[in-house]
């Protein structure tokens, strides 16, 4: 395992898409928490999750990454000399897990501390601190999200549509339902929906779902991706 996580975080590194991505993400989590803590009247919202509200665009960069992490081998060749050198395919599965994961961690907590910082929201108080560690944590699962439905359909585009449909076909969805238990109900299982309560610091009994639950949704979302995708990587020829 040493040797695969070795392997994917030098990929990582000395390709430049990646590292332009990891950038993005942060500029547009914090830029459009930026114009909406100065678009939007502070004192009638929940000015925390305002101030979080470019997670909802930095999420769709997010999973390009992912995607692009693995699709990029697909699409130049490089998968079969991956696996060539690391048979075990479900161990190069969980190494790219593995550093995916912990640079979209990084990139999330800056994204999401400087866009507290510019929305001039004190990082005191546990509900404020929830938000923002779970904000961190719902970045990572959607890149674990991203990275099991590239390993399962092999192709960039496909990858990164099925993500960003899948994020944010519920919210429209959810929109349209005139029927509030329906509604409800999909809220409850909705992967973006669900999870980005976990931003929510004020009338939480109004939620569909709690803030940890919800984030357990995403949870559940990325480890069926991921459980997938590692039966398709295992079982299909390179």
């Amino acid at each position: 395992m040493r040797e695969a996580l070795h392997a994917e975080w030098t990929k990582l590194r000395t390709t430049t898409g990646p590292a332009g991505l990891l950038l993005a993400a942060i500029a547009s989590t914090m830029g459009v928490g930026a114009i909406a803590t100065h678009a939007v009247a502070r004192s009638t919202v929940d000015t925390t999750k305002l101030a979080l509200t470019g997670v909802d665009l930095g999420q769709a960069v997010v999973a390009t990454l992912a995607v692009a992490v693995l699709c990029g081998e697909y699409s130049t060749g490089m998968i079969r000399t991956t696996l060539a050198a690391m048979p075990r395919r479900i161990t190069v599965l969980t190494a790219k897990a593995a550093v995916v994961t912990a640079v979209v961690l990084v990139a999330g907590l800056v994204g999401t501390v400087g866009s507290l910082l510019i929305g001039q929201v004190p990082l005191t108080g546990g509900s404020t601190l929830r938000a923002a560690g779970g904000s961190v944590l719902y970045l990572a699962l959607i890149g674990l999200l991203g990275l099991g439905i590239a390993a399962a359909v092999r192709d960039s585009a496909l990858a990164t549509g099925l993500v960003l449909t899948l994020l944010y076909l519920f919210p429209i969805l959810i929109g349209v339902v005139s029927d509030a238990r329906l509604q409800r109900h999909l809220e409850q299982i909705a992967p973006m929906n669900a999870g980005l309560v976990i931003q929510t610091t004020k009338n939480l009994a109004a939620q569909p779902i709690g803030p940890w639950a919800g984030l357990g949704v995403v949870a559940a979302w990325a480890a069926g991706a991921l459980l997938i995708g590692a039966a398709v990587l295992q079982f299909r020829d390179a």
